[in-house]
């Protein structure tokens, strides 16, 4: 059956290239700001069958350094590149290690746009690359690369929560125009008009039914459990005061970045009190008391009524479709969510660039490259 996405995308003009493509949340905010994807490639097998699913079959599995020579026929006739290449190389999260294949993966991103030519491109990465001091060569010799292709450039770190994300996930962009290349886009500014405050966690999540039923069957089976050596921070949704990774949501907030690595310890811990009965949130209350004595959490047992976050409550903080199906184990589908790039966020992103293509919106610059 032909899906929404689909026929958005038989209509749209703007002809693009999509690289690193995971499940498609970046395409999906491309499509919806007037995108009209070519050719799409990833390496994840399942992603690709989520892709293939619900936006077309115009994804090719595989290593996109294999796929390079045919990418030179699309010289001419892809107006933009889009692609958020493997950041675990640069994230924090990670080990940090540029000489990690996946941290490679960006110098492949900057050949596809030397050998076709857009008009435009967009390349999402983690935020370490545009703020860790670490990165700062890298920073450097990429712009560089992308300046000589003969593109004007530019960076900016956004906030996935200042784009209609209840989530406040933080990524650097890095986009670039054909043209002028000593000048440096003033990317935040381009970008203002099209800001749009979250709704919190629970005003998004009032879309599904109760964990377990209707429109959010799935569960995890993860096991919650309370460390006796917390590590104390002044808000109790930051420090770690659980046994593995997982953090609690703030259900009247916004939720930290959803990880790739969700499915087990690191899944993100909701209140289903604070949720569904709208009493103060426990985590709150522990913190409290922990911060009065840090050793109650030597004999205190998590209560019944905290839970990991379900794959549907994932999809909706990344702000995917409703009814967007994801393929593979429920391990793999966690893996693709948090993998990908919010939708929301990439709509807002995606149609800056595709006004100006398009002659809407005027680009606008910072100063001068040294």
């Amino acid at each position: 059956m032909e899906t929404d996405i689909i026929r958005t995308l038989s209509t749209n003009t703007v002809n693009t290239i999509s690289l690193f493509s995971g499940a498609g949340g970046l395409d999906i905010g491309a499509i919806e700001a007037g995108a009209r994807i070519m050719w799409a490639n990833d390496k994840m097998k399942d992603a690709c069958e989520s892709y293939s699913t619900n936006i077309g079959t115009h994804i090719h599995q595989g290593d996109i350094n294999d796929y390079m020579e045919a990418l030179k026929g699309y010289k001419g006739k892809a107006r933009l590149v889009i692609g958020g290449p493997p950041c675990q190389g640069f994230s924090v999260a990670g080990k940090m290690d540029k000489d990690d294949e996946r941290s490679k993966l960006v110098w492949s991103y900057a050949q596809v746009v030397e050998a076709v030519e857009p008009q435009a491109f967009i390349m999402e990465n983690v935020k370490a690359l545009g703020a860790n001091k670490r990165w700062e060569g890298v920073r450097n010799e990429l712009v560089s690369r992308l300046r000589a292709a003969g593109y004007s450039v530019g960076l900016c770190i956004l906030n996935a929560s200042d784009f209609n994300v209840p989530q406040a996930r933080e990524r650097i962009f890095i986009i670039g125009f054909k043209g002028n290349p000593m000048a440096e886009l003033d990317i935040n500014a381009m970008l203002r008009p099209y800001m749009k405050k979250a709704q919190t966690v629970r005003e998004a999540l009032a879309v599904l039914d109760m964990a377990g039923h209707g429109n959010n069957q799935s569960t995890c089976n993860a096991k919650i459990t309370l460390t006796q050596n917390p590590v104390l921070r002044k808000s109790p949704y930051a420090g770690m005061l659980f046994n593995g990774l997982g953090r609690p949501v703030k259900i009247d907030g916004y939720c930290a970045t959803l990880p790739a690595s969700m499915g087990g310890n690191k899944t993100p811990i909701i209140d289903e009190n604070a949720l569904y009965k709208h009493l103060r949130p426990w985590i709150e209350e522990y913190h409290a008391r922990l911060m009065q004595d840090p050793t109650i959490a030597k004999h205190e047992e998590a209560p019944c009524f905290l839970r990991r976050l379900t794959v549907d409550e994932a999809r909706v903080l990344q702000t995917f479709p409703i009814g967007y199906k994801f393929c593979g184990s429920q391990s793999s589908q966690y893996t693709q969510i948090g993998n990908a790039v919010p939708c929301n966020l990439a709509k807002a992103v995606c149609s800056m660039v595709i006004d100006v293509l398009e002659g809407r919106k005027p680009i606008l610059y910072s100063g001068l490259f040294s």
